[in-house]
């Protein structure tokens, strides 16, 4: 079923009015009479019409979706078309934010008067990730901070990060299950550097607020670390949650 970004009060309405991207959309796709489309807000609340004469009406009632608990991922910049794929794979895994962080190493730099421009672009990317996989809750999605604001988030959340240690550190899931985790009840976060890693000063703040953990036997680009701290959180969280 093809699905549509809307907003909310859409969802009430006997004969929506579609935003500019969704009437592109649909024009595209040209549903036939009595093919149905979904509308959903990214809010969790969502409802299924029917082409009928040429326009949509309501063929069910509103449905919605409980949010559960907060899934954050920091992660550093990377160029192009790879940040592109974090931030659609993220979506598709059903993180609830992004914080997108400019540290001393990332090679990609975004001047402050460019990132409310870029963080928009982000989000269209993220809104087509979450019609494409049925996800039901849109990411926030912050525009770029300087690390030193990314780790003050950092400290109100149950955050890990992938990290080279004196001590090898426990695995990512072994420290879900042994950790603070179970027991904190606040919003998971994975923290990920960039391809040059952090400085040892960065490392040495973000170990202050963050549990180090290790995420496997091999070095892993900055994308890939990402996606799998998100994966195996997600994975964690539908196993210990309801």
């Amino acid at each position: 079923m093809h699905r549509l970004l809307v907003e909310t009060q859409t969802l009430s309405s006997p004969s929506p009015m579609l935003p500019a991207e969704a009437r592109r959309h649909l024009k595209v796709v040209r549903l036939k009479q009595g093919e149905q489309v979904e509308l959903f807000d990214g809010n969790g609340r969502w409802r299924v019409f029917s082409m009928t004469d040429g326009t949509l009406a309501p063929s069910g009632e509103m449905q919605s979706a409980a949010r559960g608990r907060d899934l954050v991922l920091f992660a550093c910049v990377t160029k192009g078309s790879r940040w592109d794929w974090t931030i659609e794979k993220a979506t598709e895994l059903g993180v609830t934010r992004i914080v997108p962080v400019i540290s001393d190493r990332t090679i990609v730099r975004i001047a402050a008067d460019e990132r409310e421009a870029k963080r928009a672009r982000w989000l269209r990317i993220a809104e087509d990730a979450a019609r494409q996989s049925d996800a039901k809750w849109l990411p926030e999605i912050m525009a770029a901070v300087d690390f030193a604001e990314a780790v003050k988030i950092a400290a109100s959340l149950d955050c890990y990060v992938g990290a080279l240690t004196p001590e090898r550190p426990q695995a990512l899931l072994s420290a879900l299950e042994t950790g603070r985790a179970q027991r904190s009840g606040r919003a998971l976060a994975v923290f990920v550097g960039p391809e040059g890693d952090f400085t040892p000063e960065e490392l040495a703040s973000l170990l202050e607020v963050a549990t180090p953990v290790s995420f496997g036997a091999t070095i892993l680009r900055a994308e890939t670390a990402a996606i799998y701290g998100v994966g195996v959180l997600k994975a964690w969280m539908d196993g210990h949650e309801v």
